[in-house]
């Protein structure tokens, strides 16, 4: 976890330093929010480039392991989910970012179930070998109106004879990282940082750096200062060239 106001304050004394002019704590929790989650979505982006490379047996250098380190803060299991669509299924939990497993499970033994889409579904159905059954349980998404929060968005899981298994699952998954929050109160017309009303990001402490360099560069291309983008890009360089050394 990285302390929010330990973030404002070097992207303020950066910005300072180089006479760009002061970022508001508004300005701010629009530019952290943004920055936190391009740099979640790129472990994703990362890891998939990493696969294709070898790894090595040095574990506490291992790039894989040091971006599935970051992402495991993010990992979330969620037991006894109870179907909440009428006709059958489950809503997706709000926060999801990607679906890691669904299990379902019958007489204490938990079943994984595969995803599969509507038109492959069909095909299983009509398939006397290969269709759905409860030790093989398949799942497919859907998106429908909802009767009180318009669209909604969820799975059906089948078992036997293409029935749904409308009862408690498992799952587990990859959840959006929280809004953050610089929060303060303003005092003598200045605006003075309050704990109590804050909220963290919830990236690796290494992300610190990233996290000032990203903002910067966000600061300059979204509020109009274009200064922000060079210091931001010879802060990125140099801690690339650090982490090559």
């Amino acid at each position: 976890m990285v302390n929010i106001d330990t973030v404002y304050q070097r992207v303020l004394a950066l910005a300072n330093k180089e006479q760009r002019g002061y970022i508001t704590p508004l300005e701010f929790n629009l530019l952290a929010n943004q920055a936190q989650l391009d740099i979640f979505e790129q472990y994703f982006y990362d890891i998939n480039q990493n696969e294709r490379l070898p790894g090595n047996d040095r574990q506490y250098s291992d790039v894989e392991h040091m971006l599935n380190e970051k992402i495991s803060a993010f990992e979330i299991e969620q037991g006894n989910w109870i179907p909440t669509t009428v006709g059958g299924g489950h809503n997706l939990p709000a926060d999801l970012y990607s679906i890691g497993q669904i299990i379902y499970t019958e007489n204490g033994v938990g079943r994984i179930c595969e995803e599969v889409t509507t038109k492959e579904y069909m095909r299983l159905q009509n398939s006397p070998l290969a269709g759905p059954t409860n030790r093989r349980p398949v799942y497919i998404r859907f998106r429908s109106l909802g009767q009180t929060s318009g669209v909604e968005s969820g799975i059906r899981v089948y078992g036997d004879g293409g029935a749904i298994l409308n009862t408690p699952i498992s799952i587990t998954y990859i959840k959006i990282p929280d809004r953050v929050e610089w929060g303060y109160n303003v005092i003598a017309k200045k605006a003075l940082y309050n704990a109590s009303n804050s909220t963290n990001f919830e990236l690796h402490n290494s992300e610190e750096t990233k996290l000032v360099i990203k903002i910067l560069e966000l600061a300059g291309i979204i509020i109009n200062k274009p200064g922000l983008i060079t210091v931001a890009a010879q802060k990125e360089v140099a801690k690339i060239q650090q982490q090559k050394v």
